[in-house]
């Protein structure tokens, strides 16, 4: 049933509670949105396959809950993970300054080095802003992250988040191919980059 799937990749979706993890993934998986989604327990699992630029992959995406107290389920989380999406809420900025302690977590527990990495500012569509758009900008440069600004709510960025980084991972053949040999490529093709809707540090205008 799975013959003409390239690969399956596991992605994760970490960021504070709150930041809305959840309804991103609940918005891409499913294509609803729920303004009272309770917190996450534990840690939430979907699939979906995508098709992108002729290739399907299969994601695992991993939504985990951001309270302290499930912190114990994070080594088995992170082992093995292809991307991460890095989500805060532009509505609140203590959201974006943690995410200093995300990466850091996410350095000790990754198994990967060249894990890609995708920093969402969700929650575009709420009038009370913290956090400028330049700073999402200026801080995913600064840790090689692609980046996007998004509303679950309204759509707006969802797929092009979970699209722009499989792409990236797709162009990492090391990341995916069984093979270790393809470890040593690294295709930072810039030239493909605004191929798709939103190319580069893609983001919404």
């Amino acid at each position: 049933m799975d013959e003409d799937v390239l690969t399956t990749l596991k992605l994760l979706i970490i960021g504070e509670s709150g930041v809305g993890k959840s309804s991103l993934l609940l918005r891409f998986t499913d294509d609803t949105f729920d303004p009272d989604q309770s917190a996450t327990i534990g840690v939430d699992f979907k699939v979906k396959t995508i098709s992108i630029d002729g290739n399907k992959a299969k994601l695992a995406i991993w939504d985990t809950a951001g309270q302290e107290r499930f912190r114990t389920l994070t080594p088995s989380y992170y082992r093995g993970a292809q991307g991460v999406i890095l989500v805060y809420d532009v509505t609140k900025r203590d959201t974006f300054t943690k995410l200093e302690n995300w990466l850091n977590e996410l350095e000790t527990y990754t198994t990967r080095n060249d894990i890609v990495k995708m920093l969402v500012g969700n929650k575009i569509d709420q009038d009370n802003r913290e956090v400028d758009r330049n700073e999402g900008l200026k801080f995913a440069r600064k840790h090689s992250m692609l980046f996007i600004e998004a509303s679950a709510k309204t759509k707006d960025g969802v797929e092009c988040a979970f699209e722009e980084l499989v792409e990236k991972i797709l162009q990492t053949p090391g990341l995916w191919e069984s093979d270790t040999q393809g470890q040593k490529v690294r295709l930072v093709d810039q030239q493909q980059h605004g191929g798709r809707a939103c190319g580069g540090y893609c983001s919404i205008p």
